[in-house]
């Protein structure tokens, strides 16, 4: 196969990253924006990004020199004629998505892939603008994308087969790992991860223990390498706060994935995590980290529950069809850095223990949030082991 020419749209940290990547791997690369400010800035933080490379050893002066030379910053979208793949990663709006690609499909040629990044939009609510959908489909990259190992490869409804193979054989030459899902509220990582948070929180609002207890309860016992509330402000309540909304209102409002409203507040506060100084926990020097109750009994209990409910949504999904057990076991593993598969880690543990857990919750609440999946029970039932 001949190196592709990538034609990435939008200069943000996400259009930044993979345009970055896509030159590291030999790949004549145009990362267009429509503003020159904000072409400018990402190319000072390319160069930034590649000069630490060197400076770590990890790349020599010319292979720097090379990089940048297959780098062209451009504010014409006409550029894109000679490109064999289009990724769109810009604002999440699908009326300004669908603009964009009308354009380029006007512009490109007719064997280009057109690719959106897209996080929390359905790919076939963008495609449906296009003339030709059958060569549109979802390259979901992870945050840094020159660092993070996971590519989500989501085609639509109208997307061909053939297009789908194409262009995941292109992400594979990134040296990424891909996985192919169906076209399903937060695809795989962030439909199958809100556990890992939504649990937490309820934990929390229950009074059971606060944050930092709940985060050294999963570090302990389940060898995360953050709590659920670290990672949060890590990653931006307002962010994660806003993918958990969108995957509830997706998802018709199940239960499963209700907001938690200690986590709307902060957000309404701008109480956004290490980025705004203060999240669930607090980020100035000086301030004393609040120190957990290492009580191990409880700390097993609370690891359990959410362990049991993350494991219950990767047997959904595999009951939905949303991936192979093999893909959504590799998703969370190099998407979200879990420690294991949640199916692995299900037969690992007893997939009893887990169904037993949630069968407790479900009757001591009464909501369907812990309803066991029929698969998992299934599973316990006929001893099946999904791989």
């Amino acid at each position: 196969m001949n190196t592709p020419k990538i034609f990435v749209v939008g200069a943000g940290t996400m259009g930044q990253g993979i345009a970055q990547l896509a030159a590291q791997k030999g790949h004549d690369v145009c990362l267009y924006d429509l503003h020159s400010i904000a072409l400018e800035k990402a190319k000072s933080q390319i160069e930034k990004s590649l000069e630490k490379l060197v400076e770590k050893g990890k790349l020599t002066q010319e292979n720097q020199v090379e990089i940048l030379r297959k780098l062209k910053f451009v504010n014409e979208l006409h550029e894109v004629a000679h490109s064999d793949l289009v990724i769109e990663a810009i604002v999440e709006d699908v009326a300004i998505k669908h603009k964009v690609f009308i354009a380029l499909e006007a512009l490109a040629s007719e064997d280009c892939i057109l690719a959106t990044n897209t996080s929390s939009l359905s790919i076939a609510s963008i495609a449906v603008a296009l003339k030709v959908p059958s060569r549109f489909l979802g390259i979901h990259f992870f945050n840094p994308a020159t660092l993070m190992p996971l590519v989500e490869i989501i085609p639509s409804v109208l997307t061909d087969p053939k297009i789908t193979v194409k262009a995941k054989a292109y992400i594979d030459g990134l040296g990424k790992d891909t996985v192919v899902c169906k076209d399903t509220p937060g695809f795989i990582v962030n439909r199958v991860a809100r556990p890992f948070y939504g649990e937490a929180l309820r934990i929390y609002e229950e009074g059971i223990a606060d944050f930092a207890t709940i985060d050294w309860a999963m570090k302990t016992f389940g060898g995360f390498k953050m709590g659920p509330f670290e990672l949060m402000d890590y990653i931006g309540n307002d962010v994660n706060y806003t993918v958990t909304e969108t995957v509830f209102e997706a998802f018709y409002f199940d239960p499963r994935f209700k907001p938690s409203f200690t986590q709307k507040r902060l957000k309404e506060a701008g109480l956004w995590g290490k980025k705004t100084g203060r999240g669930f926990y607090s980020y100035d020097p000086n301030e004393e980290k609040p120190k957990p109750n290492t009580d191990e009994k409880m700390g097993m209990e609370i690891f359990n529950r959410i362990l049991s409910m993350l494991v219950n949504e990767a047997y959904d999904a595999v009951f939905m069809q949303v991936a192979s057990p093999k893909d959504i076991d590799l998703a969370m593993v190099k998407g979200v850095n879990y420690p294991r598969g949640l199916l692995e880690w299900s037969v690992a543990m007893g997939p009893e223990k887990i169904l037993a857990t949630l069968e407790t919750l479900f009757l001591e609440y009464g909501e369907d949030r812990y309803r066991p999946n029929p698969l998992l029970r299934k599973c316990v039932r006929e001893g099946l082991i999904l791989g």
